[in-house]
């Protein structure tokens, strides 16, 4: 056998010695390859070199990269290329094949082959230099190998611990010895904290210690490295304690102590407010005393204890028996609020039994009144309101008195019901009857029949022309001339027919008559309605008379006053006698007329406000001063009074015509007629008026009182008209007697 692996070595060497006879070019071979390829003789791939001279094959390609791979570790696809001298296109190619070939010992990154053995290699580098600094940043380390942090970070997790002595967190490497170092120090810290403490503070100061411990040249330990250590030492138990939100640590100790706390507060005093829960770091403090406490009762700024409700049951009861009141805080721990006191007597027996049974109601939020003891203060309240009523302090009606009156007023005429449908019948053919209608003011407006109408042409008020006025007046009445006791007067009154209230040492006795108040007052202005019903029910009548008369009187009166009132047209030309008639007829008749109306306008205020008065038989012979009207004037409700105050000023004024309309004013506002002047009229008071002179004339036998009525009578003969004129105004209307032709006729 040997022998004949000799003998063709020697035939294999001659024959490479041999010269050949015949020559190929570069041409030709690459024809011949291209014929061999066509008889499919070579039926594998062959891959040009970039030189055009030499053909590979992809498997020798293919080894020639893994031999290049093996031998630098680490090598691109650019450098593949140029050491086979292949194109980069099947250099690509065959890197997948090869990479495919061995998946756990290569990796394509990037354009590069890297093998495992690269990888270990570097992993003894990084180990070796993290011993030396403690600490090497994966940043650091993906710049110095010009790869991605994230392939660096998972080729170090497969070493740690083997050819890698340290641990990853957060980016950084650190060695063993430094993480049992840090670890030591988050240990310590985070068992000298007692309270609840934000852990990134904590990190913080912790940093600060390391940089001062190692120096200029100290590892920056990131704050994730702190918390990993953290989170590790409290699985394992090596911290007691509580985390919240993952920076939010409550130990342990802090909250032993936390409960022990609460437990003394609350056993002691059998309440705890929500405020010392907050004050302890209790964020939720209902969810926390409910949890430790079910039997507890949760109120609006504290919890109690169902002992504090049976103490407070027993206070009420009490006081409902002996039919007193009691507030509940006086009952309570000061720092109750009236919120509070509200919920725990909703959960008192001897409450919920008095309001079932209507013996005790609660006022306010807190105070609880036994209904003896309201019946009480409501029967004496009564009694002050009465002496309220004949006072007359309170000004105007209530604001429904117009109903009242008019039911008062249905009674009082049901008996001329027959003749009003006897009216009804004549359709409008009465003698000038008046009708009359009380409106919200309880004035009685007079209407004239439709003949009168006719006849004096007047401005009569009727109920169609006054409906917006009489709602208007009704809104006025309703906001600012409520005849009702204000919550003030009530209070007062209270206060002083219970000084409990003051010697009870309140700090402001409003917590507690207010909410009394409150509840009286509806009751009083019902119980004043009421009075003020039958009273309008009595005094309907009275009146309904003193308007009559009023009416009958003002009607003579006005007439008059009218009549006289022209003459003065006689002296326009003359201003200082003009002055003089003037002034003298507003202080005679206009004063008169004045009066008149004020005490009857007077006595039917009174009248209407349940203040029994007598009428006067002689009313237009009363006197008042100047004051005593503008008293009275005050006194009238409503919008009555600014007119009566008119009133008032015209008759100090030097007008009539001032007086007159001032007059008109307040008469159409009471509801009363003033009856215009017209020929007829004037006639047969001028008729009348003659006549009386001519008795007085002739009666009189003193020539001063004489001179007057002679003059006047004389003007009623000549002028036909009625002059009233003083003695300095005699001898004027003497000179105008004079020159008049029928005078001197």
């Amino acid at each position: 056998m040997d022998a004949e692996l000799l003998e063709l070595a020697r035939q294999f060497e001659s024959a490479q010695q041999a010269k050949s006879s015949i020559r190929l070019s570069e041409r030709n071979v690459v024809e011949l390859v291209q014929k061999l390829h066509e008889l499919h003789i070579i039926d594998f791939n062959l891959l040009h070199t970039v030189s055009g001279k030499e053909y590979i094959t992809p498997e020798q390609l293919r080894h020639e990269m893994v031999l290049e791979i093996k031998k630098l570790g680490r090598v691109s696809l650019i450098d593949l290329a140029d050491i086979t001298g292949v194109d980069l296109y099947h250099v690509e190619n065959q890197a997948q094949r090869v990479v495919s070939d061995d998946p756990s010992g290569l990796m394509l990154i990037q354009g590069e082959i890297i093998s495992q053995s690269y990888w270990d290699n570097v992993a003894e580098e990084i180990n070796e230099r993290l011993q030396e600094c403690s600490q090497i940043s994966l940043a650091e380390i993906a710049a110095n190998l010009n790869v991605g942090s994230e392939l660096v970070a998972s080729m170090l997790e497969a070493r740690l611990g083997t050819l890698v002595k340290g641990r990853l967190e957060g980016g950084q490497l650190y060695t063993p010895a430094y993480v049992t170092r840090v670890s030591a120090m988050v240990r310590g810290a985070a068992r000298g904290v007692t309270v609840p403490t934000n852990l990134s503070f904590l990190w913080g100061t912790l940093q600060q210690l390391l940089q001062a411990m190692d120096g200029a040249g100290g590892v920056a330990t990131e704050s994730s490295f702190f918390q990993s250590l953290f989170n590790g030492l409290a699985k394992e138990g090596e911290i007691l304690g509580s985390l919240r939100a993952g920076v939010h640590w409550t130990p342990t100790v802090f909250a032993t102590a936390q409960r022990e706390c609460v437990d003394s507060f609350f056993s002691q005093n059998s309440f705890i407010s929500y405020d010392t829960l907050q004050n302890l770091g209790i964020s939720q403090p209902v969810q926390f005393l409910q949890s430790r406490y079910a039997e507890g009762i949760p109120l609006v700024t504290a919890f109690a204890h169902p002992s504090m409700i049976e103490m407070l049951d027993a206070a009420v009861e009490d006081a409902i028996d002996r039919s007193s009141w009691i507030d509940s805080l006086s009952v309570l721990p000061t720092s109750f609020g009236s919120q509070d006191a509200s919920k725990i007597l909703s959960h008192c027996n001897s409450v919920q039994s008095a309001l079932k049974g209507n013996k005790g109601m609660i006022l306010g939020d807190s105070y609880v009144f036994s209904n003896g003891f309201i019946k009480d203060v409501y029967g004496r309240m009564e009694k002050e309101l009465e002496v309220f009523r004949l006072s007359g302090s309170s000004g105007d009606i209530l604001s429904d008195d117009f109903h009242l009156v008019m039911e008062a007023k249905i009674r009082t005429d049901s008996g001329r019901s027959g003749e009003v449908n006897e009216k009804k019948k004549k359709k409008g053919k009465s003698s000038g009857a008046r009708t009359e209608i009380l409106l919200d003011d309880e004035e009685i407006i007079p209407l004239k029949s439709k003949k009168n109408q006719r006849k004096g042409k007047e401005a009569s008020l009727v109920l169609s022309d006054t409906k917006k006025g009489a709602k208007k007046d009704l809104a006025r009445t309703q906001e600012d001339d409520l005849n009702i006791p204000s919550d003030d007067w009530i209070m007062q009154k209270i206060l002083t027919l219970v000084p409990d209230f003051e010697e009870q040492g309140l700090e402001d006795p409003q917590t507690i008559l207010g909410p009394l108040a409150n509840y009286m007052r509806p009751m009083l202005i019902s119980s004043l309605k009421e009075k003020r019903k039958t009273l309008f029910s009595e005094n309907a009548g009275k009146m309904k008379h003193l308007l009559d008369n009023l009416q009958k009187k003002l009607d003579e009166a006005f007439l008059n006053m009218q009549l006289y009132e022209k003459a003065l047209d006689l002296f326009e030309d003359d201003q200082s006698t003009s002055a003089v008639l003037h002034r003298h007829l507003l202080r005679t008749m206009a004063a008169s007329i004045g009066d008149m109306l004020f005490h009857n306008l007077d006595m039917h205020n009174k009248l209407k406000n349940g203040i029994n008065v007598e009428e006067s038989p002689n009313s237009e012979s009363i006197t008042l001063g100047s004051a005593e009207r503008t008293a009275l004037a005050k006194s009238f409700p409503g919008s009555l009074s600014k007119k009566a105050l008119a009133v008032v000023e015209a008759l100090e004024g030097k007008r009539v015509e001032a007086f007159m309309t001032s007059l008109r004013e307040v008469a159409e506002e009471s509801g009363l007629l003033l009856k215009k002047l017209d020929k007829k009229l004037e006639r047969t008071l001028l008729h009348s008026y003659r006549k009386d002179l001519t008795a007085q004339v002739s009666a009189e036998t003193d020539p001063v009182l004489l001179l007057p009525k002679v003059v006047s009578l004389l003007y009623i003969q000549v002028r036909n008209k009625a002059l009233q004129a003083p003695g300095r105004a005699i001898s004027v209307a003497v000179s105008r007697l004079k020159v008049c032709p029928s005078a001197t006729s």
